[in-house]
């Protein structure tokens, strides 16, 4: 399969290149002068985006988007937020329309951010989306998403928290277990749609050929409250949890950004990815803390 890629340069993008260059020919998006015949250049901002480079593909995938914890939430950085995520996304869709040959399929970025905070409330793909600032974005990303041609497979990959010892929530969590300072944050009640990165990039690789379509939660089978997690991490690194920040003084230091990255809570189910068979290799915190453990000490 000839898969094109935006955001490439990511935590997921990159490990998902490496994997998806096992079994089919991956080219990348960026916006520098290529370096090789396996990138193409574009500049998204001003929608511009060669149409040879979509008549080529037979799926693409968009991870673009300016990294949630990349700053501040200024009045500026919000405005990067939804920029750096509808600009890419429509860009390629418009490519896809001029197309006499679009992609059989469309893997488009979301998050679980879609659903805000909905305390205990049991999250399908089929549930509502909420009202906080990321849940806004996401429903403006996945609008321009379908607007694809019909013709194209559409899947809206709402992840979750991705644990990766390269980037994220996950050396936070690490960095004060392994020091003997380990952290629990707000309450600790809030359920964290965490999801490894292996079955991250995994799913991905399944949803190009599954016959799935629309909204799919990527996230692992069994959430957990965010307690949950840090105490397994902890035993994993035979480390005890001590401290807890309490969530007024995390709103306080980063404003929003603390409450909508850290203590909203969401319990999604990945309904759809189970329905169409897809298998996770770490499904619960236990497993998940074990894989954590293997990579961070391999």
């Amino acid at each position: 399969m000839r898969i094109l890629l935006a955001g490439a340069s990511g935590t997921i993008g990159t490990a998902l290149t490496r994997q998806l260059e096992k079994n089919h020919e991956v080219a990348r998006l960026v916006r520098r002068d290529p370096k090789g015949p396996s990138e193409i250049r574009w500049n998204p901002a001003a929608g511009e985006l060669d149409d040879s480079a979509i008549e080529w593909a037979d799926a693409v995938i968009n991870l673009s988007g300016a990294g949630i914890a990349g700053g501040l939430w200024t009045r500026s950085y919000r405005e990067t937020l939804y920029s750096s995520r509808i600009m890419p996304t429509r860009t390629l869709v418009q490519a896809m329309r001029r197309s006499g040959n679009p992609p059989e399929v469309f893997i488009s970025q979301s998050a679980s951010g879609y659903y805000g905070d909905r305390g205990d409330e049991v999250l399908t793909e089929e549930s509502g989306s909420g009202d906080t600032l990321l849940a806004d974005i996401c429903r403006r990303w996945e609008a321009e998403a379908v607007r694809a041609p019909e013709s194209v497979r559409v899947v809206l990959a709402r992840t979750g928290i991705v644990m990766s010892k390269g980037g994220g929530a996950l050396p936070k969590l690490l960095i004060p277990i392994r020091l003997f300072m380990g952290t629990a944050l707000g309450s600790g009640r809030q359920w964290w749609p965490w999801i490894s990165l292996n079955d991250e990039i995994r799913a991905l690789e399944f949803l190009l050929t599954a016959p799935v379509s629309g909204p799919v939660n990527l996230n692992a089978p069994t959430p957990a409250p965010l307690d949950a997690v840090v105490v397994q991490l902890g035993r994993a690194f035979r480390r005890p949890v001590w401290f807890r920040v309490p969530g007024f003084i995390l709103t306080t230091v980063i404003g929003r950004l603390g409450y909508e990255l850290l203590l909203v809570s969401t319990r999604m189910e990945p309904r759809a990815l189970k329905d169409a068979g897809f298998m996770f290799d770490e499904p619960t915190p236990e497993a998940l803390a074990q894989w954590v453990h293997r990579v961070v000490t391999a």
